[in-house]
């Protein structure tokens, strides 16, 4: 039997356990949706993470703290064509590494702790293209003959601080290679080059990491190795790491007899002496791009004056950056050794001082950067100095990054150069002030933008510009009269600045490219750029939008027409306002159509219009609307007409009798006949006998219902059919309504159902359900009481007077 676990062993058991939990429940790497490229970088991973997908084509491992790679690392990684190993502290490559791998072009072992070349691991590795193999610790770089048979490699970088000696049959097997890049990496000075090493490349790029501070003889034997070969680029870095050179010999002889055309000087120390031998050569050379970045530069303790005024090489580019005392520009106590530069950059090199002689010296530039340093305008332009015929040449001048804060001093000193078509002025403080400026006719590109730009500065802007670039300065209102005045304007930067609102007057008839992104603008609308015909490009996200059919339009007519292109949409186009659609996309923003289709809307409310206007007159057909709109009207006709002409109403007669066609022979047997013929007789109003000849029917009906004192309606079926009984009906009802309604007497000649009335008696059928009325008795034992009835309802006859205030009443029965 075995004895139990002591709890020492139980406490590592738990350890491990933990440990494969935790690796489990922390990916180490993120792999991409399509399973091609898995990123492990920055995991302090001490060994290759398994589990890894084997359709894998990109795998950075890099800046972990792997030490070895085992034969199973990469295992099933049939499809792998980049790995990255870099930064890691790896000793130790199996031989089988890669054998799964036979897809990979390119392979990066930079700063690591490799002992010796991998190169069994690297055998089957035919298609690798890219190897990265610096900054190791290995002491030879002796490449075996596996390097012989990647035939497809294409650069290739070895070395590292432990290398000391190069010998001559190191690289032989790479002699029927054709590299583009070759790089190296040698301990700090002393080391030992052997003649004829580099004699084997054929390379078209070369960097080289190596000191010369107790080595200075190896540079032209190396240079010699490399005469006749297609090398077209060579790259020093740290040349001279800790010492300044002061020995008589030219290190750099033999440069004249390569085929570069670009060189380039990074980092290490550079004095006088040494700058004028590198010009010197570089001057007998075919070098025409010349870089010197990060040196170390000093004034020599003993000035070798010996070829002074020679040292002005004809170059197509001079770099010069990041280097901290500006005495390097001149460095031979003159500026002569800029003369013969087309293409000149100080970028960086902290001087902030420009004398009059320097100018003239640039004669043959034709682009000149000089941005990140620490001009002023005092300094960059002086009015002692004479700027007319001075750089003839110059194109391009790029001023960015300075102090500058006068745009008139940048127009002064560029408003005689005749060529000088671009200008770059940007991060600087200029446009605050309120200037008035010459420039020169021949600018057509200004860039401005990171300054502090107002809209005074528009008056001092060129008018003869296509491009303007006034982004990131703070502008918030634009001057419209500038853009009438700059006909050529094509394209137009106004990106990241205050602007408020578009104005609708903006007229830029040549403007092809516009951006007003990250404005303060909400409210664009179809007529923002109507004035910009050409306008083919447009990017205005990142405003604070109000989300209303002003800017929906706008964009559906920008579909439709597909100009302009809006260069940033969807991105950054959201809403501000209204409220409930605060941070929606612009492009989610979806109104009803007819909230914002005009022309849907106008013939929506036409139809519901003539839907209204239809149901209404069908309704008032059905209840006689018509016809009481004419009583009305000629009620209203006939009574302010009377008014009008100044006559007076009297009582003329005890009742107006009210009766149809069909019963005047009844109402004259026995109505007249009864009344008429008492002592006194009663004075009766019928239409036949008492209406004036000539009036117009209704106002001798208005007229004689107000001079009687009583309405008498005889009704009968006669009547209901009658237009005019129901005309005389409604006047007395609007007569009633003022005087009382004992002034209306109802007589029922023969029986009428009142539910069976046309509605427009309603009247009539209300008087006959509220109203008590008289009938005509058929037994005539029955008539003597209706006489009397009637007689009591008229009162007793007697003289007729004005009714006082009758006027009154008849008017406002109408109104």
């Amino acid at each position: 039997m075995r004895p139990p676990p002591t709890a020492g062993t139980r406490g590592v058991w738990c350890l491990v356990l933990l440990a494969l939990v935790g690796d489990a429940a922390w990916p180490p790497c993120r792999i991409d949706a399509d399973n091609r490229t898995g990123l492990c970088k920055g995991q302090d991973l001490l060994r290759v993470p398994g589990g890894l997908p084997g359709g894998l084509r990109g795998l950075d491992l890099s800046y972990n703290k792997l030490q070895e790679i085992t034969a199973g690392d990469f295992a099933g990684m049939t499809q792998l064509r980049h790995l990255d190993l870099g930064y890691n502290n790896i000793s130790h490559i199996a031989p089988d590494t890669f054998l799964s791998n036979l897809l990979l072009e390119h392979l990066r072992l930079f700063n690591n702790s490799l002992h010796c070349i991998p190169a069994l691991a690297l055998q089957p590795l035919a298609n690798l293209r890219w190897l990265d193999m610096s900054n190791n610790l290995y002491r030879s770089v002796a490449l075996d003959g596996v390097f012989g048979r990647l035939r497809q490699l294409r650069q290739l970088s070895l070395g590292g601080p432990l290398l000391r000696d190069i010998s001559r049959g190191d690289f032989a097997v790479l002699k029927d290679m054709a590299l583009q890049k070759f790089a190296i990496k040698t301990a700090s000075s002393p080391w030992r080059y052997e003649a004829g090493a580099f004699s084997w490349l054929n390379t078209t790029e070369m960097w080289c990491d190596m000191a010369l501070d107790e080595s200075v003889a190896a540079l032209p034997v190396m240079l010699r190795d490399l005469r006749g070969k297609p090398l077209d680029y060579l790259r020093f870095r740290n040349l001279f790491e800790f010492t300044y050179y002061t020995g008589d010999a030219d290190p750099f002889a033999g440069l004249a007899e390569l085929q570069i055309t670009r060189l380039v000087f990074y980092r290490g120390k550079f004095n006088e002496n040494l700058l004028r031998l590198a010009l010197l050569n570089v001057q007998r050379s075919r070098v025409r791009d010349l870089a010197l970045m990060a040196i170390d530069f000093a004034r020599s303790p003993r000035w070798n004056s010996s070829g002074v005024g020679a040292a002005a090489p004809r170059l197509d580019r001079l770099l010069l950056q990041d280097i901290s005392n500006p005495d390097i520009l001149r460095f031979d106590w003159t500026f002569t050794w800029l003369s013969g530069v087309a293409t000149l950059s100080i970028i960086n090199v902290n001087f902030n001082y420009v004398p009059c002689d320097a100018w003239g010296e640039l004669r043959n530039v034709e682009a000149l950067d000089i941005s990140g340093n620490r001009l002023e305008d005092g300094f960059i332009y002086n009015q002692r100095c004479q700027y007319h015929g001075v750089m003839p040449k110059l194109e391009s001048f790029v001023l960015a990054t300075n102090q500058l804060l006068s745009l008139a001093v940048v127009a002064a000193l560029t408003r005689t150069w005749p060529r000088l078509t671009h200008l770059d002025a940007s991060h600087n403080s200029l446009g605050s002030l309120q200037e008035t400026c010459q420039w020169s006719p021949t600018l057509r590109w200004l860039a401005l933008h990171h300054n502090q730009v107002t809209a005074g500065t528009f008056g001092c802007l060129p008018t003869t510009l296509e491009y303007l670039d006034l982004s990131y300065s703070q502008l918030d209102r634009l001057d419209m009269d500038y853009f009438t005045r700059s006909p050529r304007l094509r394209e137009l930067r106004l990106s990241g600045n205050k602007i408020k609102f578009i104005p609708s007057e903006w007229r830029c008839p040549r403007l092809e490219v516009l951006a007003i992104d990250g404005n303060s603008f909400g409210v664009i609308n179809r007529g923002s750029f109507i004035n910009m015909p050409r306008l083919v490009s447009l990017a205005a996200g990142n405003n604070p939008y109000h989300c209303t059919c002003d800017l929906y339009l706008f964009l559906e007519e920008t579909r439709q027409r597909g100009r302009p292109t809006l260069a940033d949409w969807p991105r950054n186009w959201t809403c501000y306002h209204p409220e409930p659609l605060l941070d929606t996309a612009v492009a989610t923003y979806a109104p009803h159509p007819l909230e914002c289709d005009v022309l849907a809307l106008v013939a929506v409310a036409v139809a519901t219009t003539t839907v209204a206007v239809v149901a209404c007159a069908v309704l008032c057909w059905k209840l006689d609307a018509g016809w009481y709109l004419r009583a009305m009207y000629r009620l209203l006709r006939a009574k302010y007409g009377r008014r009008r002409a100044g006559t007076t109403r009297r009582c003329s007669y005890h009742a107006f009798i009210s009766y149809s066609c069909a019963d005047a022979g009844w109402v004259r047997r026995e109505l007249l006949h009864r009344l008429e013929s008492t002592t006194p007789p009663y004075r009766l109003c019928i239409h036949e006998r008492d209406f004036t000849p000539g009036r117009w029917i209704i106002d001798n009906i208005v007229e004689n219902i107000e001079r009687s004192a009583k309405v008498i309606f005889i009704l009968s079926r006669s009547f209901v059919d009658s237009e005019w009984c129901n005309y005389e009906l409604y006047f007395a009802h609007q007569r009633a309504v003022g005087l009382g309604s004992e002034d209306v007497i109802l007589v029922v000649k023969e029986p009428i159902d009142a539910r069976g009335l046309p509605r427009r008696f309603a009247r009539l059928r209300k008087m006959l359900g509220t109203k008590t009325y008289l009938e005509w008795p058929s037994e005539p034992g029955r008539r003597p009481f209706f006489w009397l009835q009637l007689r009591s309802l008229l009162g007793n006859p007697g003289e007729l007077g004005p009714a006082a205030g009758q006027e009154e009443t008849a008017v406002d029965a109408t109104t």
